[in-house]
């Protein structure tokens, strides 16, 4: 049976050209080969010599597997003897190939600047040069144009054979392309350019890479000849000659020199110094290169005088800069690739403060200026109403028969809705800011309306006053008049009842939203007048976006993309909902519950106005919808909070993530006609984005594109939508 299966296994081989498969079969051939050894040793009563790779498994330092009955089992099932190997040759990872079909995983570790560390991950970047030298093509191109489904393969190859972790696929793939690179370079330094005078070498692959066709090899050869080739590797090889203090390091690199330092010197603070001067050792602890001797030379008199107290170290002022100078910019030595100065020394990001920075901070402070005003009015007005109850209640107590509902307004007996602040671009300040030319003339004439509507006001309260002196009974409620009503029937149907049952029950519509909505469950409720409002197109709060929310939230389960799209609970990261921390975490706490490409929509007010933000945390990407017209500006809380949100979400991965999240206006949206809709055409931007299955929302709305405003029926039905299931509930 073994010779049969042999003689498949190598005759599956000899075609695997055309089945993609040679590796991954000539790694099971030469396990097949070495259980069959290990079998006849058993039958002979003898232990099999052990190659350097097992002897490294079981070192005091073992892989971790995903599986735990490996933890037990691995060193028996992942030896493989390597005897009969002569000179290194190509190597094919046997034992990894071995694993996956035992299905077991080493589990990589990473260290604490995010770098992979140990012998899972060492035996990884093993299995990542296999396959990118012989599943990716020799070609002469970059690796940004090789096809997307070999990169797919690569990773999917990995992580079958490894457990990578969150945010994995980045780095594997990007190893993989340096090994592809680099054994480019290898072929081409060791296969071609010496033999440049010798036809017949160059008329065939090399015998250590034989999988390598014909065809490729001639053409990569040709390309290797080339004199545009001559030249880039000439200049290339002037740059390598000016590097000064090469280092002598092992594929294990800066983070596993590290690893092997923190195990040999326990307590031991290593700073990138000490790695620096050891990556240029030799085993023996020598450095043979007279430059590099006298460097280290001064970094131990630095170190010395430090540990004395003489010289002092500040940031990214360390030894190693005062034995080296100063640093290039965005780059670190002594660490290792993918490490900045800002992630080693925990540097501050520098704040720039521009022209326009001052203008805003300066008109956000007056906006906070006004709206401290507005609140110390309200307070005034608060006390000024309790010393009237005080004082009527008391000349009720003095008169006989008298009544307090002649001379007070009737005050309504319903309890605050925490979530039902009302949001309008018509009064207070929007803390966006909206910059154009006539900017002065705007204000003037805002004012004006201003004023012409607080005389409107005043009118209608004191109308208002009159028609509650004249009512003696409060308990009486008139049904309103709702067929001549500008709304869908629907609308008009629970605005009546809201007046014949709502109000004179004192009743509420309580209800609540399913965890799958938000991330949570929560218990809230409408009063009668949050649906009398939205039936008169009046501003709306936070609860009723909510409840629209939960209804696109049923839209999204029916066409299957609970998966693609989210959604973020307006009334817990709105200006007012904590701080800015608070409401970072809340927003983080929900992107970690994605998939990876789901995005997020997040109505957010930071104001008296409602906004769209769409969060794509995979991308660090965020999406900015402004129903007002003009040049809008994204409010610079909401932008700290999901900023800080995505950041909290690359740690949770394991992500080094973006210097800075990406953030697109698109100001293609419809906008909103007067200064009360903006609730209204936020609720209609998600609708209008779930309809469309491809999600195409930055096409649609890109600049360019505006899009007509919203009729205002249609716009009240889409909101109306939301609002029926109020009754189910």
């Amino acid at each position: 049976m073994h010779s049969l299966s042999e003689y498949l296994i190598v005759f599956l081989s000899s075609s695997s050209s055309s089945l993609n498969l040679n590796i991954d079969l000539l790694s099971v051939k030469m396990v097949s080969q070495q259980q069959t050894k290990d079998s006849g040793s058993k039958k002979l009563g003898m232990v099999a010599p052990q190659d350097k790779s097992s002897k490294e498994m079981k070192s005091s330092k073992k892989m971790k597997f995903a599986s735990s009955s490996a933890e037990t089992e691995q060193t028996s099932q992942t030896t493989i003897s390597d005897d009969s190997k002569t000179g290194r040759g190509m190597s094919t990872m046997p034992r990894v190939v071995k694993r996956k079909l035992q299905k077991l995983r080493p589990i990589v570790e990473y260290n604490k600047r995010g770098k992979g560390i140990g012998q899972a991950h060492s035996e990884m970047q093993s299995y990542i040069g296999v396959l990118a030298r012989s599943r990716v093509p020799l070609v002469d191109k970059k690796w940004s144009q090789i096809p997307k489904d070999v990169k797919e393969q690569i990773w999917e190859a990995v992580d079958m054979a490894f457990v990578v972790g969150q945010g994995g696929k980045k780095s594997v793939l990007t190893s993989a392309a340096k090994k592809w690179k680099d054994f480019k370079s290898t072929l081409t330094r060791h296969y071609i350019l010496p033999y440049t005078n010798d036809k017949e070498k160059l008329s065939h692959p090399p015998e250590t890479y034989k999988f390598i066709e014909k065809a490729q090899w001639d053409a990569f050869v040709a390309s290797r000849l080339s004199k545009d080739f001559e030249s880039v590797h000439s200049q290339h090889a002037q740059i390598r000659e000016k590097l000064e203090y090469n280092h002598r390091l092992s594929r294990k690199g800066y983070a596993g020199l590290e690893d092997q330092l923190e195990e040999t010197m326990p307590g031991v603070e290593i700073d990138r110094s000490t790695l620096w001067k050891r990556a240029r050792q030799d085993k023996h602890g020598n450095i043979p290169d007279p430059k590099v001797a006298e460097k280290a030379k001064l970094i131990d008199e630095l170190q010395k005088q430090v540990s004395e107290g003489k010289v002092r170290v500040d940031g990214s002022k360390d030894v190693l800069t005062m034995a080296l100078g100063p640093e290039h910019p965005g780059r670190l030595r002594g660490v290792g690739a993918g490490i900045s100065p800002r992630q080693y020394f925990n540097l501050p990001k520098p704040q720039r403060v521009s022209f326009d920075d001052r203008l805003k901070e300066s008109l956000r402070m007056e906006a906070k200026a006004k709206e401290e005003a507005l609140r110390m009015e309200a307070r005034t007005k608060q006390l000024v109403e309790a010393e009237r109850e005080h004082f009527l209640s008391q000349l009720s107590q003095l008169i006989p028969n008298f009544d307090p509902g002649m001379l007070k307004q009737r005050i309504s007996q319903s309890p605050k809705n925490p979530m039902s602040d009302k949001a309008s671009c018509s009064g207070g300040e929007v803390k966006s800011l909206h910059y154009e030319d006539d900017n002065a003339k705007n204000g003037e004439h805002q004012q004006e309306e201003e004023k012409e509507e607080e005389k409107r006001d005043e009118e209608k309260e004191e109308e208002k006053e009159k028609k509650d002196e004249e009512k003696h009974d409060d308990k009486v409620i008139e049904v309103g008049d709702y067929s001549n009503m500008e709304a869908p029937s629907s609308l008009k149907s629970l605005c009546r009842y809201v007046e014949t049952t709502l109000l004179p029950e004192d009743k509420l519509l309580q209800f609540t939203i399913d965890k799958e909505v938000f991330g949570g469950d929560r218990d809230t409720f409408l009063l009668p007048e949050d649906i009398t409002q939205f039936a008169g197109m009046e501003e709306i709060g936070a609860t009723v976006v909510a409840v629209y929310m939960r209804y696109l939230h049923d839209v999204l389960k029916q066409a299957n993309m609970c998966s693609m799209v989210g959604f973020i609970d307006p009334a817990t990261v709105s200006a007012n909902s904590g701080t800015i921390a608070e409401r970072s975490r809340l927003v983080a706490a929900r992107l970690q519950k994605t998939d990876g490409e789901q995005i997020f929509m997040m109505p957010y007010n930071p104001g008296r106005h409602w906004i769209l933000l769409i969060v794509r945390a995979k991308k660090e990407t965020v999406y900015f919808l402004d129903p007002l017209p003009g040049h809008r500006v994204v409010d610079e809380e909401a932008k700290n909070i999901v900023n800080s949100a995505i950041k909290m979400y690359n740690t949770h991965i394991a992500r080094a993530g973006r210097k800075n999240v990406i953030w697109k206006t698109l100001s293609g949206t419809p906008k909103q006609p007067s200064s009360v809709e903006c609730g209204y055409y936020v609720m209609r931007f998600m609708r209008d984005i779930i309809m469309d299955p491809s999600l195409g929302f930055e096409n649609k709305y890109a600049k360019g594109n505006q899009e007509a405003s919203y009729p205002k029926k249609p716009l009240m039905k889409s909101g109306m939508n939301g609002q029926r299931q109020l009754l189910n509930t």
